[in-house]
C-alpha cells in the first residue's frame, strides 16, 4: 500500500575497495610534493547535502554519515568522525585501513601532529575547505613543522567511475511566495556591501543564491538547490556563475534584468578581474579556500566574513511567513492522518521502521510536498535513542512494544517543515512516561518564552533543559536549528544551543526539540517549528519577543505524567491541542477527525 520514493534505504557505498583505492591515491603523492591528503565530507559549496559526484570521502571509506574528514599518509591512513557516527563508521568503511579516531576527542591536527614527520607537506584541495580552517589547521601544525600545500584533487584523478555533476534544472520562485523582488534583495546586499566598504560579494552559499534571485534548483537531495556562485559588485549588475544547461530560456529572461549569466569556468577569471586593488567579501562558512587565493594573487583584499545575505534570507518576509504556516497546516494533515493509521496499525505487530517511513512519505506525496526535507529518522526503542538514526534494509527493525520515534520534514513550494513525535506502542513504563514529560515541559518552555530584543538562542537554551536538569538529566545536542523558507530545513545563523550566538529576531523559524535517549533502551524527542515574533506587553520598558508555533499535529497523552505538569503547563498543552483540531478538522476525511477529536482531549 504505502512505497518510500523519495529516499532510499540501501547503502551505496563500499568500504571493501577502501585499501585498494588509498594505495591507488598514495601513488600520487610524490607528483605531487606531498606525504598525504586531507579528504573532508564537503563540496565546494561546503554543503550539507553532497552531490555524489563530490562525495569522495564516502567514494574512498565506504562512510556515508553526514560529516567526517578521512586522512591518508604515506604510511596510515585515519577516519576521524564525531560521537553521532563512530559505530556507522566502524561499520562502513575498513578499520583495517582507516584508524577510527572520535573527533572529539582527538583534533585533526593532534592526530596530525602525532603521525607526521617533521617538516612535512601536507595536501590539501583548496575548493573543500574554508580559509578559517586552513588557518586554523596550519597554525596547529606548526608544532610538527609542517606545511599546507593546495593541490588539485588526486582523487579526481583515480575516481574512474565517477558520476556526473547534477544538472538540475532552475525554476523562478514565485513572486507571491518570496514576497519580495530580486531587485530589491540585491539594492539590499549591494546597501550592506558599501556600509562595509566592500566593493563585492561572492555569493558562495547556494541557498543564498537561490534566496536572493528568487530561483530554486534540483542539484542537491532534500533541498531545492541550484548549485553554483554570483558576484554581486557593491555598484552595477551582478553575474551568475551556472551551468547553461541548468537555465532554461525562460528563466534567463526572466533574470535578464537584475543579473547577467556566465559560465562557472568563468569564474575564476572574473573574480581575479573584480578583485585586483578591491575589497570583496567572502562567506566564511561556505566560500573555499581557493576564492581567497584568487583574490589575493589578483592583488586584492578577501574580506572572509558573514555573509549579509544570511541575517536577511533568515528574517522571512510577510509572504514567507504565510507560506510556511500554510506548509504546515498541510503537513500537519499529513502527519495526522500517519499517527491514526500508526495507532490502529502498530499494535498488530507486522510495522517495522521503514514500514513507518514509506506510509508517512505516501500521506505527505498526496498532501502536495515537492521533496522531503531530510531522510526520515524512524526509530523503535533501543533505535531511538540515536538522534540522527537513519533505517537502513539492514538496520530495519520492528515496532514493538516500548515508544517509537519518528523525525521528518516536507519540502512544501510555500515552505519546509520539521517535525518530531514520539509514539507510545503497547504501555509505557513509568520511567518512560517521566522522562517524556520532563522533556515535553521543556518544549512548552520554549514555546511560552517571552524575551527582550537582543536575546540568542545560546540565553534561551536551557529553558528546555531544566525539567530535566532537575532530575539530573539532558540531553547532548541542541534545542533548536534554523529552517529555511522552501530551502534548507537545517539554516544559519539563528539557533537554540548553548552555541548560538545570534540575536533572535522577528522572522526567523526555528525548531523546538527536546529530547532524552537512553542508550540501548529507548529516546524521546517532541518537535515543533516556532516563528519569532513580537509581543505587546502593556507597560514594558523593552521591544519584546515570543514565538508563535508553526506546528500543529497531536502529542501523545499517553506518555504523559500530568503530576508532573504545572497549571500554566497544562493550561498551554489543552489549548495547543484545541488549535490542533480546529486547523486540521477541515483537511481530514471523517475517520481521521474523529481519531484526531478523541486523542486531542483535554488533560
Amino acid at each position: 500500500m504505502f512505497e518510500a520514493k523519495l529516499q532510499s534505504f540501501t547503502e551505496t557505498a563500499d568500504g571493501t575497495k577502501g585499501a585498494a583505492r588509498v594505495a591507488a591515491l598514495r601513488q600520487g603523492f610524490a607528483a605531487l610534493g606531498i606525504v598525504g591528503i586531507l579528504v573532508p565530507r564537503a563540496d565546494e559549496h561546503q554543503g550539507e547535502y553532497v552531490p555524489p559526484s563530490d562525495d569522495r570521502l564516502a567514494w574512498l571509506t565506504g562512510f556515508t554519515g553526514s560529516a567526517g574528514l578521512a586522512i591518508v599518509l604515506a604510511e596510515t591512513a585515519a577516519l576521524l568522525v564525531d560521537g553521532r557516527y563512530t559505530v556507522q563508521a566502524a561499520a562502513q568503511s575498513d578499520t583495517k585501513m582507516f584508524a577510527q579516531v572520535p573527533i572529539h576527542e582527538v583534533s585533526p591536527a593532534a592526530w596530525l601532529n602525532q603521525h607526521l614527520k617533521p617538516k612535512s607537506v601536507l595536501g590539501y584541495d583548496p575548493a573543500l575547505h574554508t580559509p578559517g580552517e586552513i588557518d586554523r589547521l596550519a597554525t596547529a601544525l606548526k608544532v610538527s613543522g609542517t606545511t599546507l600545500k593546495p593541490v588539485s584533487n588526486p582523487i579526481d584523478a583515480i575516481w574512474s567511475d565517477r558520476p556526473a555533476p547534477p544538472n538540475g534544472k532552475i525554476v523562478l520562485h514565485p513572486a507571491a511566495l518570496a514576497g519580495e523582488p530580486a531587485a530589491k534583495k540585491i539594492a539590499r546586499v549591494q546597501k550592506s556591501l558599501a556600509k562595509d566598504k566592500a566593493d563585492g560579494l561572492i555569493v558562495s552559499d547556494p541557498h543564498a543564491l537561490a534566496w536572493l534571485f528568487n530561483i530554486r534548483g534540483a542539484d542537491v537531495q532534500y533541498t531545492p538547490l541550484p548549485l553554483g556562485y554570483a558576484y554581486v559588485p557593491a555598484t552595477g549588475k551582478p553575474t551568475i556563475f551556472i551551468a547553461a544547461t541548468k537555465v532554461p530560456t525562460a528563466v534567463s529572461k526572466a533574470l535578464a534584468k537584475v543579473a547577467d549569466f556566465a559560465a562557472p569556468r568563468a569564474l575564476e577569471a572574473a573574480v581575479r578581474a573584480a578583485a585586483k586593488d578591491r575589497k570583496i567579501r567572502l562567506d566564511s562558512a561556505s566560500a573555499g579556500m581557493r576564492l581567497k587565493m584568487w583574490i589575493e594573487d589578483a592583488g586584492g583584499t578577501a574580506d572572509v566574513g558573514a555573509d549579509p545575505i544570511a541575517l536577511m534570507k533568515a528574517a522571512k518576509n510577510p509572504a514567507e511567513q504565510q507560506g510556511m504556516r500554510d506548509a504546515h497546516l498541510r503537513d500537519g494533515a499529513a502527519m495526522a492522518r500517519f499517527l491514526c493509521w500508526f495507532d490502529k496499525t502498530a499494535t498488530k505487530g507486522k510495522l517495522t521502521e521503514i514500514d513507518a517511513v514509506a506510509a508517512l512519505e505516501t500521506f505527505r506525496r498526496e498532501a502536495g510536498i515537492k521533496n522531503l526535507s531530510f531522510p526520515s529518522i524512524s526509530g523503535a526503542n533501543a533505535h531511538a535513542a540515536l538522534p540522527h538514526y537513519r533505517v537502513s534494509e539492514s538496520s530495519n527493525a520492528p515496532i514493538e512494544a516500548g515508544v517509537f520515534l519518528i523525525d521528518s520534514g516536507g519540502q512544501y513550494e510555500c515552505g519546509t517543515t520539521d517535525i518530531t513525535r514520539t509514539i507510545a506502542v503497547g504501555k509505557p513504563s513509568k520511567e518512560i512516561r517521566d522522562r517524556y514529560t520532563r522533556v515535553l515541559k521543556g518544549m512548552i518552555a520554549i514555546s511560552r518564552a517571552v524575551f527582550p530584543k537582543g536575546v540568542s538562542g545560546a540565553q534561551l537554551d536551557s529553558f528546555a533543559r531544566t525539567a530535566l536538569w532537575s532530575a539530573g538529566l539532558d540531553f547532548d545536542h541542541g534545542t533548536g536549528h534554523g529552517v529555511g523558507c522552501y530551502l534548507s530545513v537545517h539554516e544559519g545563523p539563528q539557533r537554540i544551543s548553548k552555541l548560538g550566538t545570534t540575536p533572535l529576531e522577528p522572522g526567523m523559524v526555528l525548531s523546538n526539540e527536546p529530547g532524552y535517549y537512553k542508550e540501548g533502551a529507548y529516546g524521546i524527542r517532541i518537535e515543533n517549528l516556532v516563528l519569532v515574533q513580537p509581543v505587546e506587553i502593556p507597560g514594558a520598558e523593552r521591544t519584546m519577543y515570543g514565538f508563535e508555533t508553526l506546528t500543529f499535529a497531536p502529542i501523545d497523552t499517553r506518555l504523559i505524567d500530568t503530576k508532573l505538569l504545572t497549571d500554566d503547563e497544562i493550561v498551554w498543552f489543552n489549548t495547543y491541542h484545541k488549535q490542533v483540531r480546529a486547523k486540521l478538522k477541515p483537511l481530514l476525511d471523517k475517520s481521521t477527525a474523529a481519531w484526531l477529536a478523541d486523542v486531542t482531549k483535554s488533560i
